[in-house]
């Protein structure tokens, strides 16, 4: 793939706004990874040092390396950095990225915005409207879910802030044609279906990562829009975007997704978080010293 030259920077003429670029990236497996997703193949001792970027029950959950935290507290403050989670407003709460606190995250895959940790109830009014009008109703398909799932394979079965519904399984045990059958019952009744790892995701399609990002685009002013994921739900918001990188593993390197304007990363694991991040300031700034990083 051709990497994208990034547009040059118009000249300001005085009393003119200064471009604002906006960054809307996902969290897990793209900037903060679990110890399993890490992918540090090489000796311990030449391991690159890990922060810790969240704790469940006691317990260090997430990670990013210590550099990646250095080149994400610059960008917290040269951009408007925007963390865009399929994660709840809960489980976003747990994670305590470095540098300033973000004006605005995205949670539950676009339902809800945060704006200084508040929900915004003009964005929570405009989704509830959307999924009234276009889509059948989170009772109808989550009466679907449980009533075909056979409880051989499922693990748990949950409902995230009252606008999507996803099934936890035992991968090896789910039959290939069981999500299949499930994405042709939910299309015509407005419903996307993904499997990513050991999850089926649900979502009502107006319920987007983009939509958001456009929403904050809109109240930012952002001049340029940048984003970064590695799953199936980010397709969208890497289209919609800008520029947009995707690292070497996930869903979507497994599935051979891309887009002309969608970098694909060699690296792998939090080493890839790192890139990510180096490529994002390289575009924000396009006279940054230095090269984006080791490349592809």
């Amino acid at each position: 793939m051709t990497t994208p030259a990034f547009p040059p920077v118009p000249a300001r003429l005085p009393g003119q706004t200064p471009p604002v670029t906006l960054v809307a990236s996902d969290l897990d497996r793209t900037l903060i990874y679990s110890a399993a997703a890490l992918q540090l193949p090489m000796p311990d001792e030449q391991a690159p040092r890990l922060l810790c970027v969240e704790v469940y029950e006691h317990k260090p959950l997430s990670y990013m390396t210590e550099q990646a935290a250095r080149l994400l507290d610059e960008l917290a403050r040269t951009t408007v950095f925007v963390p865009t989670t399929t994660r709840t407003r809960e489980q976003y709460g747990r994670i305590h990225l470095p540098g300033p606190a973000p004006r605005y995250a995205i949670c539950a895959n676009g339902g809800h915005l945060l704006v200084d940790g508040v929900p915004d109830r003009d964005w929570q009014g405009q989704v509830a409207a959307r999924l009234a009008d276009e889509c059948a109703s989170l009772e109808e398909v989550r009466a679907h879910l449980l009533a075909t799932a056979d409880p051989a394979w499922l693990l748990k079965e949950r409902v995230a802030e009252n606008v999507f519904a996803y099934l936890v399984v035992d991968r090896p045990a789910l039959p290939g044609s069981w999500v299949k059958e499930l994405s042709a019952w939910a299309e015509p009744r407005g419903w996307t279906v993904s499997l990513q790892g050991r999850k089926i995701y649900a979502v009502p399609k107006p319920l987007t990562k983009s939509a958001a990002m456009y929403e904050v685009a809109r109240r930012c002013g952002a001049t340029t829009t940048l984003a970064a994921g590695d799953s199936l739900l980010d397709a969208d918001l890497l289209t919609a975007a800008d520029h947009g990188w995707r690292p070497g593993h996930g869903e979507l390197a497994d599935s051979g997704w891309g887009a002309p304007h969608v970098e694909v990363l060699r690296q792998r694991g939090v080493a890839a978080g790192e890139e990510i991040l180096r490529r994002f300031l390289r575009a924000a700034d396009p006279a940054r010293p230095g090269p984006p990083g080791p490349g592809r």
